[in-house]
């Protein structure tokens, strides 16, 4: 799990010489291991595994479609033998090591096996899901990434790391009633920009496992702001929110971080009749988390028409989405639920994380 991040740690921690550099790869990026190696702040290195689903078994089709099959296969082929030279290379050299997913629309289960098939997961090596955007037509869908970490913890009996964007951490954050299981997952946390203190999901996340500060996006020769010796401009770099023993101890945060209560509502604590009746009461509400809809169901029924149970069970169809306002509402009268108040789950999580 995750440290809690101070203030500095969402401002620049890069320049802290305390805080750990992890380096994420793909085929493509050069290592000049040596040079790499002179880097003492470099505790892990993390490559790209598997993407998407294996290409075809079985080569069909014309003359043409057989050649490219082929062709993909072959460079699948050399992608998986590099991915296992780095790894050795990596922990020869004392370097923590890690492998990342990238989801493709597609079998999240399928996508799952073949992740395990092609990075072959040690009990020590930090597994990740990226999710590069909220786009299913493009990448893996939210619904998708749920199903595959399930499944990687069905398998492997531990959690990958979540990678994605700053809006998409947000979008999760926000409707985490919807993702009990994202929501849930070490945030690796990717955004170009020296400071997010105002952008990072705090009212889910307390903190990062690893930010990933820096790419192609904003490393040219002129300015850069890490340069790892034996890369090139283009090598993605992230900072972790620990010193280099703290992120061995936690490698490879495969828990869940504590969940957050859902503040559903608030209802008012019920008062002696008598001191209501004198007026020497003040009323007071206790806020609702989770509720247990499956018991309020099951409840003996209210006096009224429309109870606590039908007002909590139209909010939470509000939460995940099945109404696309809040008119499902308006037809409840809040005086025969004894004066219960709604509040807005988000509101009120950010405002207890400031």
């Amino acid at each position: 799990m995750a440290a809690t991040a101070f203030a500095s740690d969402f401002s620049a921690p890069w320049n802290r010489r305390d805080r750990a550099i992890v380096i994420d790869a793909y085929e493509n990026n050069p290592i000049d291991w040596t040079k790499l190696a002179t880097d003492k702040r470099i505790t892990g290195f993390i490559n790209k595994g598997s993407d998407g689903l294996p290409p075809p078994y079985r080569c069909e089709g014309n003359e043409t479609e057989q050649r490219l099959c082929k062709a993909l296969w072959l460079r699948y082929a050399v992608a998986k033998e590099l991915f296992h030279t780095r790894k050795a290379m990596a922990k020869s050299l004392g370097l923590e090591w890690g492998a990342y997913h990238l989801g493709r629309p597609g079998n999240p289960i399928d996508q799952a096996n073949h992740f395990i098939d092609f990075a072959q997961p040690g009990p020590d090596d930090l597994i990740a899901i990226d999710i590069e955007d909220n786009d299913p037509e493009k990448w893996i869908s939210l619904e998708d990434a749920e199903e595959f970490a399930r499944h990687i913890q069905r398998r492997l009996g531990r959690f990958p790391v979540l990678y994605t964007n700053g809006s998409t951490a947000q979008f999760i954050a926000d409707n985490r009633a919807k993702y009990p299981l994202l929501s849930r997952l070490p945030l690796w946390y990717a955004r170009y920009k020296p400071e997010i203190g105002l952008h990072f999901p705090k009212g889910n996340w307390d903190s990062y496992a690893l930010w990933q500060f820096s790419s192609k996006a904003n490393c040219d020769d002129r300015k850069c702001p890490y340069r790892v010796p034996g890369t090139q401009n283009d090598i993605d770099v992230n900072v972790a929110s620990m010193d280099a023993e703290s992120l061995r101890e936690a490698w490879p945060f495969g828990g869940l971080i504590e969940a957050r209560d859902l503040l559903v509502a608030s209802v008012p604590v019920p008062v002696r009749r008598e001191l209501g009746l004198a007026g020497e009461v003040t009323i007071t509400f206790a806020e609702v988390s989770n509720p247990d809809f499956g018991a309020l169901a099951a409840a003996p029924p209210w006096p009224h028409a429309t109870g606590l149970a039908e007002v909590l069970a139209v909010r939470r169809d509000i939460e995940l989405g099945y109404h696309s306002s809040r008119r499902g509402l308006a037809g409840l009268d809040k005086m025969t639920t004894g004066g219960i108040r709604l509040l807005d789950a988000g509101k009120a999580i950010r405002a207890g994380a400031r």
